[in-house]
């Protein structure tokens, strides 16, 4: 993995620029007297927290509570985003602790540098896509206690207009979580055929409207292009019925949903991802993710499910042949949703669902 994919910045000096070698690993520890603070707060019930962006972490404290960190362990916020979660989790944690933060969007990475600064714990920021961070930490020998996800975009991501994630402001049509990659939104709407379109939005934003929707964007850049979301707005609500359009909420919902999935790849790196997550962790260690529609859900779902299985054997065989034990425990008997206070103050929880499971086998015992 090239050193561009995995970054590693020291948060007591600035980011390398562009063609340096990438600084060693990022490590900050508070004095005796921030140690003294934070352990005096770690024995606490969790505290829901507004991080300094002002957003509030959906489930929070129910994720905290599966997650249950403890003094001296080391956890991975695989989608670091405004830091609610990470700042949770650190509070637990410790001076012992090492929180280890990963997030493909610069702009993560300056509020991880103000967590680093206020946390009593050891920590490292990884600024890359989570499955290749993932991958460069077990290249490098590590294991975790705790690993955990926040699956969709960060509420930063669609408030700031000018990146162009949502349909609710006119803005340039763009949709990276990372600025540097080529693939963008303007891209895809312009150059993608009107049949790969329409799959997409089927696919991914499980659009009933996606072929007279794929047809409306084709036909209006053959008239102008499309740069803007208002544009794409326009365009869309052109190929959905008139009395379609706002019987499920916003009638581009949907596109720009798979849009984005599409731009930033996420359901490729969530697959590859949740198998090195799970590789990371130590035994008895939690794997705990939060997604917000159903085709991140079922992913979380099928794996976690998978690793709890026990026999699999046909049901028709009077006795176990296979000998097969499960290697996971879940930790709810299904998602977890937000409760109606949390929905109160952050309507954004709306469709956020959490699933979790304790490992209780390693990779070296699977292979015995």
């Amino acid at each position: 993995m090239s050193t561009t994919l995995l970054e590693l910045v020291r948060m007591d000096e600035p980011s390398e620029p562009a063609g340096r070698k990438p600084p060693e690993l990022a490590r900050r520890r508070r004095g005796a007297g921030a140690r003294a603070g934070r352990a005096r707060r770690m024995s606490g019930p969790a505290r829901r927290t507004t991080p300094a962006g002002g957003h509030l972490p959906v489930l929070a404290e129910e994720l905290v509570s599966l997650l249950d960190p403890q003094p001296g362990q080391v956890a991975i916020d695989c989608t670091f985003g405004d830091g609610g979660h990470a700042r949770m989790v650190a509070e637990r944690l410790g001076p012992s602790g090492t929180l280890i933060a990963i997030d493909r969007d610069p702009v993560a990475e300056g509020r991880f540098a103000a967590l680093a600064a206020e946390t009593a714990c050891s920590v490292r920021f990884i600024r890359a896509g989570y499955a290749e961070a993932l991958a460069g930490l077990a290249d490098e020998g590590v294991t975790a206690d705790l690993a955990y996800f926040d699956l969709g975009m960060s509420s930063m991501q669609v408030d700031t207009r000018e990146r162009g994630f949502s349909y609710a402001y006119d803005a340039p049509l763009d949709m990276r979580m990372d600025p540097t990659q080529e693939l963008t939104a303007r891209a895809i709407v312009a150059e993608w055929d009107e049949r790969r379109l329409a799959g997409t939005l089927r696919e991914l934003g499980e659009e009933r409207h996606a072929g007279a929707i794929a047809r409306a964007i084709v036909r209006a850049r053959g008239e102008a292009p499309i740069e803007t979301t208002q544009q794409l707005v326009d365009a869309i609500s052109a190929g959905i019925p008139a009395p379609a359009r706002f019987a499920g909420g916003h009638p581009a919902k949907r596109s720009f949903q798979a849009l984005r999935i599409a731009v930033n790849d996420e359901l490729g790196q969530l697959d590859e991802a949740l198998p090195r997550a799970w590789g990371l962790l130590r035994e008895q260690g939690v794997l705990a993710a939060i997604s917000f529609h159903s085709l991140e859900d079922r992913r979380v779902k099928r794996f976690l499910a998978g690793q709890a299985q026990g026999c699999v054997c046909p049901p028709d065989l009077p006795v176990c042949v296979c000998g097969r034990e499960p290697h996971a425990a879940l930790l709810s008997r299904r998602a977890i949703a937000p409760s109606p206070e949390e929905l109160a103050a952050n309507p954004r929880a709306g469709s956020a669902h959490l699933r979790a499971a304790r490992k209780l086998v390693v990779e070296e015992e699977e292979g015995a």
